[in-house]
């Protein structure tokens, strides 16, 4: 039997765009992408802090360094520019391999800059 448990997350981002008029999904820096381990394609659960909106997409890579976190096609209409969101994903496991998995939690600050990165639940 496997389990779905928190993979890893970035915390706290502040979204930097929202383009109605693209194909759907949510465009994330790629430095972001690498400190929270997260691949191009994968599914992803956005949580928005300011309005409490809870929905699905998909990651879309950002250029490197630029900071983006931009929602993309009808998940622009769940969140502002300047909104605190949290991205998060989830990976099926095995119980055994759950009791050890340490996810990634990527703390943000306000400009989408690291401020630390912790393995943890």
């Amino acid at each position: 039997m496997t389990i779905t448990m928190l993979y890893s997350k970035l915390h706290r981002a502040t979204v930097t765009d929202a383009n109605l008029n693209y194909v759907g999904s949510i465009t994330i820096d790629r430095d972001l992408l690498d400190a929270a381990g997260l691949i191009v394609g994968q599914k992803v659960e956005i949580v928005n802090i300011n309005n409490g909106e809870r929905f699905a997409t998909y990651v879309i890579e950002g250029e490197r360094g630029k900071k983006d976190m931009c929602l993309n096609g009808a998940a622009a209409r769940k969140a502002e520019i300047g909104d605190k969101i949290i991205v998060i994903a989830y990976a099926s496991m095995s119980q055994e391999e759950a009791k050890t998995y340490k996810p990634k939690v990527v703390l943000l600050g306000d400009d989408n800059s690291i401020d630390e990165i912790k393995d943890y639940v």
